[in-house]
């Protein structure tokens, strides 16, 4: 049960948008430009970087519903997410996203948790200096979604199914249409 009165019919961060259209607004330019905007990194591999990040947290709406989206832009789809929660060294992705996720998770942890080991994995495997930026945004973007949605305990259906309509239409549309 929601901490605030929220619509009951939208799950996770959809109900804090509607409830505040006016915090919403950066929040979803800031993950349009995360997560869609243009980049060496896929909008796969970015929403890969978020769901992990996000299961990292143990935030169920926010890991499901960015796992669904990575899921539909992934070759390989929601095996490759559920073997990168489970295990990013053991994940079927190229060695440089495997290292990024690495410093995500550490971001994840605490910001200074980042050290140099995990930035020269990175760069040996070929991440650029905006990568290892952008990898580093959206996970501390990230852990702010996660608490923002858990902190306010908002709906989150736990089947991962349930998620799938929602990952193709963000996959299509994007953020800023929600």
């Amino acid at each position: 049960m929601p901490h605030i009165a929220l619509d009951e019919n939208l799950p996770g961060i959809s109900a804090l948008f509607a409830y505040r259209p006016e915090t919403a607004a950066p929040l979803k330019q800031l993950a349009e430009v995360l997560l869609r905007g243009p980049s060496s990194l896929s909008v796969g591999e970015r929403e890969l970087i978020s769901a992990v990040v996000s299961r990292g947290n143990d935030c169920t709406f926010c890991s499901r519903s960015h796992a669904a989206i990575a899921a539909e832009a992934l070759e390989g789809g929601m095996p490759v997410v559920e073997a990168a929660w489970a295990d990013v060294d053991g994940a079927p992705v190229s060695a440089k996203v495997k290292a990024l996720l690495h410093v995500a998770l550490a971001v994840r942890e605490g910001g200074k948790s980042v050290g140099e080991d995990l930035i020269a994995v990175a760069r040996a495997e070929g991440a650029t200096d905006v990568e290892i930026h952008d990898t580093v945004l959206i996970a501390a973007a990230f852990c702010m979604f996660n608490r923002y949605v858990d902190g306010l305990a908002t709906i989150a259906p736990d089947d991962q199914e349930a998620y799938q309509g929602m990952g193709a239409r963000l996959l299509q549309e994007g953020y800023t249409r929600l």
